[in-house]
């Protein structure tokens, strides 16, 4: 029996030639990413003594950048020191930052076939790169002492995706309707195939990819096609080995689906999970907020569909249209494209790239009764703010629609 893309990826990490399953196996890790939350007293990151090898640490200051609070700015404090006194050669800072997970494949510090660490849930965006990572948690401060975890290996469940998206209907709205159609994904890998997936661009992939932890998957993974050949090979001389799950491999369940047949969905408060629906049945739900930002829908991507969609228009009266980009990179290629003047112009606010709003630490958190359409990660209760809010979830281009209107759209209808 062969294996899948994540099982071949622990194997040749645990140092064996088969994993299967059920099996608790100790890995070595291709890289670990710290953040600038990893360096709060409580972490104790202050005690380290060794790490494993500085190359294959990267520390990105993301959350709250540039810092907002005393703490905030503590953290970065320690977090510059910390790569200063081990030499840690990968320290993304203010200025040259991003979303860890962005950044992560912009440079690209993830690469085909390789295990990737980071303390943050949504570190499985690096699946896009055919690589297998997750978050780790407080996990984070033993790898980065020994360079090791473990795993159990998981079941996989392989999606085919089938036909063609028809825009405005988008890779978020792929995820929509998984999380909507099957749930939570509890303990198994889930890894993406098909005509769709080789006629998405990676960053398409890594919205897809990124949203896997709201499933509860261990590993998401995408293949390594000619597309993701060239987009590292463009960006790095690092070599690296890609994996592609053998034609016997066993998986928990294979579905297929045609994404041409999907619509614009919305997950509605306060989750994902058997929790979404087109968008017509919750058309007119009235709004506060719009925001498009997180390392799920931060992408350039993102923001073209936005300035589309809002160009020659206002934004609704009593409605805030918040716009932030996944990295400084990102930024920059909007401000060259006019994406950001159309913007402001529409009167939407373009923020530093940053987490921002989407963990409710800065620069749109909301308040008691507001109600917020976000393409961003979660929707949970409190996730962006008071836990009397109401967060509902959608792609960029239903969120750009929304925010032009004052209530859940349908973007088919403003386009």
């Amino acid at each position: 029996m062969g294996m899948t893309m994540a099982e071949k990826i622990l194997a040749r990490a645990a140092g064996k030639a088969k994993v299967e399953p059920g099996e608790l196996v100790v890995c070595s890790v291709d890289r670990a990413v710290l953040l600038d939350l990893n360096f709060s007293p409580s972490r104790l990151f202050d005690r380290v003594k060794r790490v494993f090898d500085p190359e294959k640490i990267a520390i990105v200051l993301d959350h709250s950048v540039p810092a907002p609070t005393v703490a905030d700015a503590e953290n970065m404090i320690r977090a510059r020191a910390f790569a200063q006194k081990f030499g840690v050669r990968h320290l993304y800072d203010v200025g040259h930052h991003g979303i860890s997970h962005q950044i992560v494949a912009e440079i690209p510090l993830a690469l085909p076939g390789q295990l990737l660490t980071c303390g943050d849930s949504h570190t499985c965006a690096a699946g896009a790169l055919n690589c297998a990572a997750r978050g780790m948690g407080a996990e984070m401060l033993s790898i980065l002492c020994t360079g090791r975890t473990w795993y159990r290996v998981g079941p996989t469940v392989r999606y085919v995706l089938e036909g063609e998206l028809q825009a405005p209907v988008s890779a978020k709205d792929v995820f929509l309707y998984i999380a909507g159609e099957y749930g939570d994904h509890v303990n198994q890998n889930v890894e993406f195939v098909g005509p769709a997936v080789e006629a998405m661009s990676i960053m398409e992939r890594h919205t897809i990819a990124t949203m896997g932890a709201e499933i509860s998957a261990e590993f998401t993974t995408f293949p390594a096609d000619a597309k993701l050949i060239e987009y590292c090979r463009a960006r790095t001389s690092e070599p690296f080995t890609p994996v592609e799950s053998d034609p016997d491999a066993r998986f928990a369940a294979v579905r297929s689906i045609d994404v041409s047949r999907l619509e614009p969905y919305v997950a509605l408060p306060h989750t994902v999970v058997h929790n979404t629906q087109p968008v017509h049945q919750v058309r007119g739900q009235r709004i506060h907020q719009a925001f498009i930002g997180s390392c799920a829908n931060g992408k350039l991507e993102d923001i073209a569909m936005a300035a589309r969609m809002v160009r020659g228009k206002r934004v609704a009266p009593g409605v805030r249209f918040i716009v932030t980009p996944g990295s400084q990179t990102i930024y920059k290629e909007a401000v060259r494209a006019g994406y950001v003047e159309t913007l402001l112009e529409a009167g939407a606010v373009v923020t530093n790239s940053t987490c921002g709003a989407c963990p409710g630490i800065h620069m749109g958190v909301l308040g008691a009764g507001e109600v917020c359409i976000t393409s961003s990660t979660r929707n949970f209760k409190g996730r962006m703010g008071s836990p009397a809010a109401e967060i509902y979830m959608a792609s960029s281009a239903t969120v750009a629609a929304s925010a032009l209107t004052g209530v859940i759209t349908d973007p088919r209808d403003v386009l």
